[in-house]
């Protein structure tokens, strides 16, 4: 593990607190490249039939909460690319209920989304593996908050293993 990579206080805002807590202290690259087999066993398991339902009314079915994972990916990876290449613009906030409506994962084949989860966590880990160690500590502006790029590195990984125990927990 790369202590430089590891956020410390204050570079996140304190709503991300859980996320960064279930990832610190493991090697962040090798998570998120280990958790592109456990969602796709997961999922796998769940087969197209249940991923189209959801754990009560009102909840994103399995297919939504692995296209939300992607979208959250994205834009947690595109914030911590501009944050490493010194942008000094702030960036916006996103309504992820709204990105799940407008998405429509449920139309899509599940073998698409797993296949599309890949490909980004991917270029994700080639991304995080190849940033300077001297950006890991830039800090931009997201949503109005102040983050660091190594925050938002582990917010990404917490972020999925926050939803990998729900799906576990709720979905199975």
């Amino acid at each position: 593990m790369n202590e430089l990579l590891v956020p410390r206080e204050g570079e996140y805002e304190s709503y991300y607190t859980g996320y960064v807590n279930w990832v610190i202290g493991k090697d962040i690259p090798s998570l998120l490249s280990e958790q592109v087999n456990e969602i796709r066993k997961f999922y796998e398991q769940m087969g197209e039939e249940k991923s189209l339902l959801a754990y009560e009314t009102g909840k994103w079915t399995g297919k939504e909460v692995l296209g939300h994972i992607i979208d959250t990916d994205r834009i947690m990876t595109f914030r911590a690319l501009c944050f490493a290449r010194g942008e000094k613009a702030a960036l916006p906030g996103f309504d992820q209920d709204q990105y799940v409506v407008n998405a429509d994962f449920n139309h899509i084949p599940l073998s698409a989304l797993l296949e599309e989860f890949e490909f980004s966590r991917k270029a994700l880990v080639s991304l995080v593996k190849n940033l300077p160690e001297s950006s890991y500590t830039n800090i931009g502006n997201a949503n109005g908050f102040r983050v660091s790029v190594r925050a938002l590195i582990h917010i990404i990984a917490g972020h999925a293993e926050h939803h990998i125990n729900v799906l576990k927990q709720k979905y199975v």
